[in-house]
């Protein structure tokens, strides 16, 4: 089956919003056996937009949008494609009065224009939204274009979800002809282009399977596809030989959640000390549920007297050796850590720029635009390491978070499996 999306709305062709519905989207399919061919992004012109969706009856078995099924005048997905099949708008009674409560239920009116979402291309089939005013739309076979199917989901992430998982999964399921499953991979410490390279040999073992290769801001992961679970079960084996300490985790999950995984899974607990991530470090931690049974706490010590103060640094250490550098972040692991009275201590300083530091004791090294130093403090040792990172403040920044993650993930790894970093 010839699957594509169109993500409609002028915002996503700004390069401040990301398009999260689709990647979403592609996932749920993949977990049904379907296989998103094309996704195109449109705006919000009726004009494009019908010969956007003119092109995809034209080519596709299910046809999913996101997006254009609110109440302005710049919402047009549900009248695009009623123009485009030649079919009138008719209004939805039950639609009406969903809409008409959701406004009752705030102690507020329904602004006229609201009404315009309880209008349906004839023949399709309105999906109540309980989490907003937009309902979806399920169209089987329109007219002049039998065995197409067509859905509209609102552009809300969390409405698109809810309405997915609430109808649309049980009206796609058993379309495919045989079940793809995903085995997924994440790496990090390791570069794409490098992980190419030393995969070559297993994907070409494995060459009649469908890999993917994707390099998201925190890590790196592998998507290999099959209908045969012996052949990923395989994969699995041979990538896990390969990657070592370098594989994260195999499903779900990222590095920050293992890492927090781990320390539950010990134990044991993690206090932070960040200065040039400026708690970007605790925020990624932070993100994931249930955080606070390891990480009992951080602290941002962008200046010497937060250093001080805060991480309990010794003001002669500082003015000794400087506020950024490999004493200096090694001492505030093990100060964060003795502070907290944690089992971990997780210290990171270093230069995003975009100028030196005129006043830094070492203008050569330390003080380097992109040179930024991470220490790992246990009961046993601090260790620190040093990483030089291309790019603009926002990416030092948070690469220099990546680093630190993987640091520790590494140092654990290492401690309660002999020879596993």
């Amino acid at each position: 089956m010839h699957t594509e999306l169109i993500a409609v709305g002028s915002e996503l062709l700004n390069a401040g919003r990301i398009d999260t519905n689709s990647m979403w989207i592609a996932d749920r399919l993949a977990e049904l056996g379907l296989e998103l061919r094309l996704k195109s992004c449109v705006g919000d012109d009726s004009a494009t937009l019908k010969t956007c969706i003119i092109n995809a009856l034209e080519r596709s078995d299910l046809i999913i949008t996101t997006g254009g099924l609110g109440p302005t005048f710049d919402d047009q997905t549900k009248e695009a494609f009623a123009e485009v099949i030649g079919v009138p708008m008719f209004e939805d009674p039950q639609i009406r009065s969903d809409i008409e409560s959701f406004f009752i239920a705030r102690g507020r009116c329904a602004p006229e224009c609201n009404y315009k979402q309880a209008l349906i291309p004839k023949g399709a089939t309105a999906i109540p939204n309980p989490l907003g005013t937009a309902p979806g739309v399920y169209w089987q076979n329109p007219p002049s274009y039998s065995n197409r199917r067509i859905v509209m989901l609102p552009g809300v992430p969390r409405e698109m979800m809810g309405l997915w998982t609430g109808d649309i999964h049980s009206r796609l399921s058993g379309l495919a002809k045989k079940t793809i499953s995903t085995l997924r991979l994440v790496v990090s410490g390791v570069g794409e282009s490098a992980l190419d390279e030393r995969t070559k040999h297993i994907r070409e073992r494995y060459k009649h399977l469908d890999w993917t290769i994707l390099a998201p801001r925190t890590h790196v992961e592998f998507l290999v596809r099959s209908t045969s679970h012996e052949q990923l079960e395989a994969v699995q084996i041979d990538m896990n030989a390969e990657l070592g300490a370098d594989l994260v985790c195999i499903g779900n999950g990222r590095p920050e959640s293992v890492v927090l995984d781990m320390l539950k899974t010990h134990s044991e607990t993690l206090a932070i000390a960040e200065s040039v991530t400026g708690g970007i470090l605790a925020s990624r931690i932070i993100d994931v549920p249930g955080a606070s049974s390891a990480l009992l706490g951080g602290v941002v010590a962008y200046t010497p007297k937060a250093k001080a103060e805060l991480v309990g640094v010794p003001v002669n250490f500082i003015n000794s050796h400087g506020t950024v550098g490999e004493a200096i972040t090694m001492e505030m692991a093990a100060r964060i850590k003795e502070r907290m009275s944690t089992d971990w201590g997780l210290a990171v300083t270093g230069n995003a720029g975009p100028t030196v530091d005129k006043n830094a004791l070492n203008q050569d090294d330390c003080n380097k635009i992109g040179r930024c130093y991470i220490a790992v403090a246990d009961t046993a040792s601090v260790k620190c390491q040093a990483h030089d990172i291309h790019g603009d403040r926002a990416d030092i920044q948070f690469r220099a978070a990546n680093w630190a993650i993987d640091m520790l993930r590494r140092n654990i790894l290492k401690k309660h499996i002999p020879g596993g970093s």
